[in-house]
C-alpha cells in the first residue's frame, strides 16, 4: 500500500519562524520592562537599534520554508522598529545656526593629542567640550587650541573651549567619590578626578549654560552582567544638576556611556532633548572609532532649536567627535 504524505500548507510551516518573530516584536515593544538585573535592560537598550538585523534573517527564513505565517509574523518586529527608530532614517538637518558646538572624549589613550587638536579647530566650532584630557596631555590641548579659542577652562578630567567669553566656571558634583570616605574628601582633593562641569557663555543672544561630562564606564563582566553602577550614579547626581539650572538654555557635551535609549539616562533625557533624533543623519553612532556601533556620545539641549546634529570624522581617540549647529 502507497501512502501519500502531504506537506504542510503556508499557513502551518515555520512555527519556530513564527514564534521568533513573534519575540522579537515583544521585545521591541516591551524593552522598557525587561529586568534591569545585572544590568540586562541596559544592555538590550544600549544595542536596541541592532536587533532590527533579526527581521532579513528571519525573512530570508520564511522564504526559504515558504511560510506565510512566519511572514505575517514579521509585520509585528518591522512595525515596533519602525516605531522606534524609522524618524532616525534619512537626513533632519537644516541649514544655518547661530552656534556650533562640538564634544568629543579625546581619549586617556590618544597617541596625537596635537592632531586631534587641530582637527577640532579645523570643524569651526564656536564652543569645544572635551572629556578624558589626562595631566599629560592638557597643555598640548591648552596650546593648540590657544589661538582660536581665547577663553578655557579644564576641571580635573573635562574641559570647555570657547571663543566667546566664558564666566561661572566651576565643577559639578556627579558623585564620583560617594559613601563615608567620598564625604572625608575636600574639593580641592576631588579635583584631579573630576568629570564634569559647568559655564556660561555669553552669546550675542544672551547667556548659554554649557555642561560638560564623562560619567562613568560601564563593563561586561562574566559574574554580575553588564556593570553600570558607577554611570547610573553619575547620571542621577548631573540629571539634579541639570534640574537645578535656573538658565533656560543648556548645551550638554558628554560622553555619557549610554545611549538616549538607555533607561539609566532618563532623567537627563526626560529634560533635555537629542540634537542627534531631532536634526541629526541616521543614528549618529560614535564608538568604537573605528566600527562605531552605538552613539554614546551626546549633545542635550534645553531652551534652543538643534538645526543640525553629525559625528565627525575619527581623531586618535576611540570616540568620534560629535557636532551640533543650534539656533535661538
Amino acid at each position: 500500500m502507497i501512502h501519500l504524505c502531504s506537506r504542510p500548507g503556508p499557513w502551518k510551516r515555520g512555527p519556530v519562524l513564527v514564534v521568533l518573530a513573534l519575540l522579537l516584536g515583544l521585545l521591541l515593544l516591551l524593552h522598557a520592562r525587561i529586568t534591569d538585573h545585572g544590568g540586562l535592560g541596559s544592555l538590550v537598550e544600549t544595542f536596541l537599534p541592532w536587533f532590527g538585523l533579526g527581521v532579513p534573517v528571519l525573512l530570508a527564513g520564511a522564504l526559504w520554508r515558504r511560510s506565510a505565517a512566519a511572514v505575517l509574523a514579521l509585520l509585528l518586529p518591522v512595525t515596533a522598529w519602525l516605531g522606534l527608530f524609522g524618524g532616525q532614517l534619512g537626513d533632519r538637518s537644516r541649514a544655518g545656526g547661530d552656534l556650533l558646538v562640538v564634544g568629543h572624549n579625546v581619549g586617556a589613550d590618544n597617541p596625537d593629542p596635537a592632531g586631534t587638536a587641530r582637527a577640532l579647530v579645523a570643524s569651526g566650532a564656536d564652543v569645544l567640550g572635551l572629556e578624558e584630557i589626562t595631566p599629560q596631555a592638557r597643555p598640548v590641548y591648552e596650546r593648540a587650541l590657544a589661538k582660536a579659542y581665547p577663553y578655557h577652562t579644564v576641571l580635573g578630567t573635562v574641559g570647555l573651549w570657547s571663543r566667546l567669553p566664558l564666566s561661572d566656571m566651576r565643577a559639578v558634583d556627579i558623585a564620583m567619590d560617594y559613601g563615608p570616605l567620598g564625604a572625608t574628601k575636600s574639593a580641592a582633593e576631588k579635583l584631579p578626578g573630576n568629570r564634569a562641569l559647568r559655564a556660561t557663555v555669553a552669546t550675542e543672544r544672551g547667556p548659554l549654560a554649557v555642561y560638560v561630562a564623562h560619567l562613568g564606564s560601564v563593563r561586561v563582566l562574566p559574574r554580575t552582567g553588564f556593570w553600570t553602577d558607577s554611570r547610573d550614579r553619575n547620571a542621577n547626581a548631573l540629571a539634579k544638576a541639570v534640574a537645578a539650572e535656573p538658565n533656560g538654555r543648556v548645551v550638554l557635551l558628554g560622553d555619557l556611556n549610554g545611549t538616549t535609549d538607555d533607561r539609566a539616562l532618563a532623567g537627563l533625557t526626560s529634560r533635555l532633548r537629542s540634537v542627534q533624533d531631532a536634526a541629526g543623519d541616521g543614528f549618529g553612532f560614535t564608538w568604537p572609532a573605528r566600527f562605531p556601533v552605538a552613539r554614546i556620545d551626546q549633545i542635550l539641549v534645553r531652551g534652543v532649536e538643534p538645526v543640525g546634529s553629525r559625528v565627525l570624522p575619527a581623531t586618535g581617540s576611540d570616540h568620534r567627535p560629535v557636532a551640533a549647529t543650534v539656533n535661538w
